[in-house]
């Protein structure tokens, strides 16, 4: 089974990934975007991790905004969001990913969590890793992907304040 932690908009919130990291021991890493600069920080600080990753509205990227990734046979779309107008409604997000055909869309842009499974595609948003909006903690989602079953379990934890 391969676990996946999902970040997204950092913010300057290096630390908070880290702790992530090393909490959670995941195969791989995604940063969602918002800020790019700090994946590139993490992946130094955990020279040890896979990480993938894609612009965020806030990055100076040329970096393709939405990409696929095949994860033990599953299809990942991966994006911020912002290039969907995620903060309006997922319609365009769905849209795409079911145009695509993927099993998973992962976004951010929002800072807010949002997950469901809808026509067989799961749709995970982990909120903010760095600035979670008013008194939300921060976020960040994790998925298991078992490819012997062809199933896909996912979550979402919520860091202390004690983070530093």
């Amino acid at each position: 089974m391969k676990k996946i932690l999902v970040l997204s908009d950092s913010h300057g919130e290096v630390n908070a990934m880290v702790y992530a990291v090393k909490a959670e021991k995941p195969d791989l890493v995604i940063h969602l975007g918002d800020c790019m600069r700090d994946a590139e920080k993490l992946k130094k600080r955990c020279p040890e991790i896979h990480l993938e990753q894609v612009p965020g509205n806030c990055d100076m990227s040329m970096d393709p905004a939405t990409r696929i990734l095949i994860e033990d046979g599953f299809q990942i779309m991966i994006c911020h969001g912002h290039e969907y107008g995620v903060k309006m409604s997922p319609l365009r997000l769905r849209y795409r990913a079911e145009e695509l055909g993927v099993d998973v869309a992962l976004f951010g842009h929002t800072h807010r969590v949002f997950y469901e499974n809808l026509n067989g595609i799961i749709y995970l948003n982990p909120g903010s890793v760095g600035s979670p909006p008013f008194d939300i903690p921060a976020s960040y989602g994790i998925l298991w992907l078992d490819e012997s079953t062809q199933k896909i379990k996912y979550d979402v934890k919520y860091l202390e304040d004690t983070v530093d």
